[in-house]
């Protein structure tokens, strides 16, 4: 099957992925944007995981200034080279998660971050709303870790849905740029001020 330059070219700018990758995927996917757009994010996620492991000890970190000057963020985001820290790319990436994090003010990086007080305030809560709702003690069960779940994706910023794309997480926004740039990205620390807020 022949696949266009145009079609080639449409597919790199929506992924971000080279040439000859996009390629592929269009062949794999019969010419099919949106299934040689899967196929990319899916092999996009295979090789984030791969580098997952690697040292990322690099990094910038990137401040935000919400117009107006009222808030304000700082994020520590860490990668394995200072030349991939220097790239757009990557301080786009540190930028728009700056933005997201200002728009939704997240309790933590990482679900394992939240303290064990509010996972347990929370947990609480829900036992209770559920109890009071009369189903049986496995429904409850199940109710209970369904509300965790929303709870976590609602207050943790790698498990929120990204604010500019909420087609995407968090974690999903990183792993593309994972495989367009190479080198594991982490998000180690991020703080959020507020004018009037503790």
């Amino acid at each position: 099957m022949s696949i266009s330059a145009q079609e080639v070219k449409d597919l790199r700018d929506k992924s971000g992925c080279g040439m000859m990758e996009c390629k592929q995927a269009l062949v794999e996917a019969s010419g099919d944007q949106d299934k040689a757009f899967e196929i990319l994010r899916k092999k996009g996620a295979a090789k984030a995981q791969k580098k997952a492991s690697r040292d990322a000890k690099e990094g910038s970190v990137i401040s935000y200034i919400h117009p107006g000057s009222k808030l304000g963020v700082l994020l520590e985001l860490n990668c394995e080279t200072d030349f991939v820290a220097n790239t757009d790319d990557f301080k786009d990436l540190g930028n728009d998660i700056c933005m997201h994090i200002a728009a939704t003010s997240p309790l933590s990086v990482k679900v394992e971050d939240i303290s064990s007080d509010i996972v347990e305030k929370e947990k609480e809560i829900y036992t209770d709303q559920a109890l009071k709702s009369g189903k049986p003690e496995n429904i409850i069960e199940k109710m209970v870790e369904g509300r965790m779940k929303k709870f976590y994706q609602e207050n943790v910023l790698l498990e929120q849905n990204f604010v500019k794309d909420p087609s995407k997480t968090i974690t999903d926004l990183i792993t593309e740029k994972v495989s367009v740039l190479g080198e594991n990205i982490v998000i180690n620390n991020f703080s959020r001020f507020q004018v009037g807020e503790k």
